[in-house]
């Protein structure tokens, strides 16, 4: 992926959560297989990553980057706290020693390197993970997340507020028409988190089935064709 002017419009619709349990990764394949969807982010501590590794390799045409997951916070009374942490944040050789042991799992699943990193809830925006992160991302040659010039990030398609209320029509087709309409020249990241898992325990379960309904949506995947936005994956980026 290089660095320079681009008429062109490419979209790499990256999909999180890869591996998180079986219905999160059946959305994710949904909307791949009948969406728009080029891209996972692979959570390899997930309960259901050993099926989303298997699947991944089987469709090599399917980007597959880390999600990297060192903890989860949930806003209760519009209150945001700590609902679990792997290793404590602000503590840089645990986290750098976590990042570690979650791209090496990463390679035993599948058999290779990520083409990308990002992080679950972004918390690789703070320091110490944003370094760490950046250091094995530019070793790797690769992209992470709101953090290069190559690729513009678009997290607009969500389904809840900055205090956990919900934004369902953020996350309809026409609000995915909207976005796509308005993409800029060049190569963009679109962040979504389909899932088809009516059981999961996450301040964002409804919300998955219905970005998994907007990826699929034929005039959705019209607009792609008449605004002439070519998908594709981190690797297959110009």
């Amino acid at each position: 992926m290089g660095l320079f002017e681009m008429k062109n419009k490419f979209l790499i619709v990256n999909a999180d959560d890869f591996g998180l349990t079986a219905g999160v990764n059946a959305g994710i394949i949904r909307a791949h297989e009948h969406g728009i969807v080029t891209s996972a982010s692979l959570m390899v501590r997930g309960a259901a990553v050993a099926a989303a590794a298997a699947y991944a390799k089987s469709r090599p045409q399917l980007g597959m980057g880390l999600h990297l997951d060192l903890c989860e916070w949930r806003c209760v009374n519009d209150e945001w706290q700590l609902a679990y942490e792997v290793v404590p944040l602000a503590d840089e050789r645990a986290v750098m020693a976590e990042v570690e042991k979650q791209i090496v799992t990463f390679r035993k699943w599948m058999g290779c390197d990520p083409d990308h990193f990002d992080s679950h809830q972004h918390v690789h925006h703070d320091e110490p993970l944003k370094s760490i992160l950046l250091a094995h991302a530019k070793k790797l040659g690769v992209v992470l997340r709101h953090a290069d010039a190559r690729v513009n990030y678009c997290g607009a398609f969500y389904g809840q507020s900055d205090k956990g209320y919900a934004y369902h029509e953020g996350i309809s087709a026409d609000a995915l028409i909207k976005i796509l309409r308005e993409l800029p020249p060049g190569v963009s990241e679109l962040c979504c988190h389909p899932g088809l898992d009516e059981n999961l325990d996450s301040v964002y379960r409804l919300e998955r089935e219905m970005e998994c309904a907007a990826l699929g949506d034929e005039n959705v995947k019209a607009t792609v064709a008449t605004e002439r936005i070519e998908l594709c994956s981190f690797a297959t980026a110009p």
